[in-house]
Order: structure tokens, then C-alpha cells, then sequence
């Protein structure tokens, strides 16, 4: 006769199902439904909440078979860059570029010009024009007109340019561009009229700045970042993470996330020395 059989144990860092539920919870809100966990738990611990740590959010969203792309956007692609620069604060180096806004009718696009500061990633000025010219334009022969360089010489700015068509020297400027048009409630099909893609990308300016958790910049808003807050919001959400395992320590195999504060930003690190540290565009 058979012996009794013992019955399995999970392990011990494994999550109850209600526990799975109150994540799944979570990831279907209105307001997580399009972000992945990396977005998620950030935003939650701002709110002096934790309910589990990121790779388990993955791990659980796998199991639900709801571990696909949160969102419309596609895979970044890395291209090599020509020279670098960095930023260990504010206001040091800016990146701009303009990207079309569809308009109204088939043909007729409009352009959207933004200047974004690298080390914090706030958008620190943008216009909608309904024309491109070589007194604010893009790469190629209009930005190198000799309005735009005599302006720029003017104001002390050193111009930077990588080879028509390669987003070599605007990586972070592409990034906000990509982040803008994939928003939920980007206008697709084009904009009624010059006003309205305006009015549009003044809501996303603001949004941007002041609400979107920047991956590149621990998850803190480039307002954060900008004003120096960034410290103080990622030492807040340490102690929420300590918190949580000396309440549940069973639940942790091994360090709590990495809080500190993003570090130096390189415009194309790739030129650099491996050892240097990089944060993401």
C-alpha cells in the first residue's frame, strides 16, 4: 500500500491568489490599464502605497497571459551617434528637433518644434507653426540657414547636428516625440486646425513635465528632476519599499529596488569608456 502523499509547497517568496488579484486589480485601472509594471509601481509608492514589487507584477501579468505591450508604440531602435556631451544638471545641454503633425486633409501637415533639456527631460520651450523655414527649422539646409546659426552664435549656443534622416543627435527629443504620439488620445486621423494641434500639445507639454514618471530618470517627473525634488521623492519611496519588507519579509529574495538618483546624462554614451555611468534617453 501506497504511503500518504505529501502535499507540494509553494515557495515562500510566492504570492497568495488574493494577492494576484489585487495586482491584476491594479494593472486594469483606468489609470495603469496602457503602463507596464516599471511605470506602476512608482506611481504607486508616490502614494504611500506598495502592493508588490515590480518583477512581480510581471511575473503575474505573464501568468494571466496579459504580459503583452502595454500600449501603442513599437520597440525604440539604438542608432551609433557622432560626439558627445553631458549634463550633471539643469539647463546644461538642450536637445530640439521638429516632427509633422497631420493636419486636417491628406498632404497638409503642421510643425511641431520642441527644445527638451537632457538632464531632466523637461520641455523647456515648443511652438506649433504651419510652415518650416530656416529661422526655426529642422535638419538639412533650412536649420543650418545663416538666420538660425548667426541666432544661435548670438545667444552663446553651440550647435550639434547629426546626418539628415538618423536621429544620431536627438535621441531624447525623438523619445518625447515617440511618447507624444502614442498617447491615448493623440489625434490619429489629424488635427482640425493649427489652434487645436496647439491646444493639444500645450495639454501634452504640461502632462509631460509635470505628471509622466520619466524611465530614464528613476521614474520621477522631469519637474522633479528640473527643480531638484528628484532626491526627495525616490528617498520617499525607499522607505515605503523598507516599509513593506519588514512587514512581509518573506516576500523578498533580495534587495529592495534601487531608489538613488539617475546620475550624469550623456548625449550618445556610446563613444564613452564602457565604465561610465549612462542614463537613458
Amino acid at each position: 500500500m501506497a504511503g500518504p502523499r505529501l502535499a507540494g509547497r509553494s515557495p515562500a517568496t510566492s504570492l497568495a491568489s488574493r494577492k494576484r488579484a489585487q495586482v491584476l486589480e491594479v494593472c486594469h485601472r483606468p489609470e495603469f490599464a496602457s503602463l507596464p509594471p516599471s511605470q506602476i509601481v512608482p506611481r504607486l509608492a508616490d502614494k504611500g502605497e506598495y502592493v508588490a514589487s515590480e518583477s512581480t507584477f510581471y511575473r503575474v501579468l505573464r501568468a494571466a497571459d496579459e504580459q503583452h505591450h502595454r500600449g501603442r508604440s513599437r520597440a525604440p531602435e539604438r542608432r551609433k551617434p557622432p560626439t558627445s556631451h553631458s549634463a550633471m544638471k539643469a539647463c546644461e545641454v538642450w536637445s530640439w528637433d521638429i516632427t509633422y503633425l497631420a493636419g486636417p486633409v491628406r498632404g497638409l501637415f503642421y510643425y511641431l518644434y520642441l527644445i527638451l533639456d537632457i538632464y531632466s527631460r523637461k520641455i523647456v520651450g515648443w511652438e506649433v507653426f504651419d510652415r518650416e523655414s530656416a529661422e526655426h527649422a529642422d535638419n538639412g539646409s533650412p536649420m543650418k540657414g545663416a538666420t538660425f546659426r548667426a541666432t544661435l552664435e548670438r545667444l552663446g549656443i553651440e550647435p550639434s547636428h547629426s546626418r539628415p534622416r538618423v536621429s544620431n543627435d536627438n535621441p531624447f527629443s525623438e523619445a518625447a516625440f515617440r511618447t507624444c504620439k502614442y498617447r491615448p488620445d493623440f489625434p490619429t486621423q489629424g488635427f482640425e486646425s493649427l489652434d487645436a494641434a496647439r491646444q493639444w500639445v500645450h495639454g501634452f507639454v504640461t502632462w509631460y513635465t509635470g505628471e509622466h514618471r520619466h524611465s530614464g530618470i528613476k521614474f520621477v517627473t522631469p519637474e522633479e528632476r528640473h527643480r531638484g525634488r528628484d532626491r526627495e521623492v525616490l528617498a520617499q519611496r525607499e522607505v515605503v519599499c523598507a516599509v513593506a519588507r519588514a512587514k512581509h519579509p518573506e516576500r523578498w529574495a533580495g534587495k529592495t529596488r534601487n531608489w538613488q538618483p539617475a546620475g550624469i546624462v550623456w548625449l550618445n554614451p556610446e563613444n564613452l569608456p564602457a565604465q561610465e555611468e549612462v542614463a537613458e534617453a
